[in-house]
């Protein structure tokens, strides 16, 4: 029979294991009325940390590791700040491997630097295709969650709800009233591309629209002006949704270039709110994903897998917010 752990004694005083942890861990960012209660709580249970777990072997408890790819991308860095303020809120330090590739080799050896250094547990943001063989051979003692990773793979997993959002987005399109929504998308192995194209299509099909042709595209607002430039040549398209902001971005110059007014003829939304969205000209109606509750429930599945040994849901969701701004318009009268 196993003694009381973490989840135990988060249960009996009402909290998250995170504020078990900042608790156990005696950081200051908890009220005194919350740590006398899971303090009381540990001593009802006679609860122990189980350091020996926290730490896999032995050696540094209070460091995780985490695998990212060495990008300036809005959404993977938002990410990578967002679990560095959590971990320290929870009383951990982060150690970060940046990798250029994805890849099985690439993966395997930042994992393997991370666990030399005795971390407790490691986070992958695995938002590509590539990374998912590398994650299915790891250890399976290594406590290990995946952030944007691939869904079909039974590793666990916390994300963004990609199809949520662009049905938000398509939706509020064709709320406006325009009769089907063009969509640029990002890069073809991006799971988040995949979610978004999905989520397009689904609101389409169900509003009985027409599903105009996938525009291709990346990441890039460079990418969005070339996008664009076809676009704005297209006098029946009255409505884009953009799979993020600098695509969205790229799409605005080419059809400021051409001369289609936004939103008076065609109307824009993004994804991702970048902190300059709200400066665009027209300010750019987008879908706001929650960075910060992502970071917390991959920490919080992370530290239950330390404390217990068990893996929780294996994939948990974190619903986005449609923003609205100005450049999504009724369609032109014609």
């Amino acid at each position: 029979m196993r003694g009381p752990a973490m989840t135990d004694v988060a249960r009996l005083a009402g909290v998250s294991h995170q504020t078990v942890s900042r608790v156990l861990n005696g950081h200051p960012n908890v009220r005194e009325q919350t740590r006398l209660r899971v303090q009381a709580a540990i001593a009802e249970l006679g609860y122990r940390p189980n350091r020996a777990a926290r730490a896999l072997v032995t050696g540094r408890s209070q460091v995780i590791g985490v695998v990212a790819q060495n990008t300036t991308l809005y959404g993977p860095a938002s990410l990578l700040a967002a679990l560095e303020q959590a971990a320290a809120e929870a009383g951990f330090a982060v150690t970060v491997g940046s990798v250029n590739d994805l890849d099985h080799r690439s993966i395997s050896a930042a994992v393997e630097r991370h666990l030399a250094h005795r971390v407790a547990g490691i986070v992958v943001i695995a938002p590509v295709e590539s990374a998912g063989e590398a994650l299915e051979r790891l250890p399976q003692e290594v406590p290990l969650v995946t952030v944007d990773g691939d869904p079909r793979r039974p590793i666990p997993l916390v994300t963004v709800d990609q199809v949520a959002g662009a049905r938000a987005a398509t939706q509020h399109l064709l709320d406006a009233g325009h009769r089907t929504v063009w969509h640029v998308s990002g890069p073809s192995d991006w799971f988040d591309s995949a979610g978004r194209i999905e989520g397009w299509r689904e609101a389409l099909q169900a509003a009985g629209a027409e599903v105009p042709p996938l525009i291709a595209g990346d990441w890039s607002a460079a990418a969005g002006y070339r996008c664009g430039q076809m676009l704005a040549r297209m006098p029946e398209v009255t409505a884009v949704f953009t799979a993020n902001d600098h695509l969205a971005l790229g799409v605005l110059r080419a059809l400021h270039e051409h001369g289609r007014r936004v939103p008076d003829d065609i109307s824009v939304v993004g994804f991702d709110d970048v902190p300059e969205a709200a400066y665009f000209i027209p300010p750019l109606t987008t879908v706001r994903p929650d960075f910060a509750a992502v970071a917390r429930a991959s920490l919080d599945l992370l530290l239950a897998q330390i404390e217990t040994e068990a893996v929780g849901p294996l994939r948990q969701t974190i619903a986005p917010a449609l923003v609205s701004r100005t450049s999504v318009g009724p369609p032109p009268a014609h």
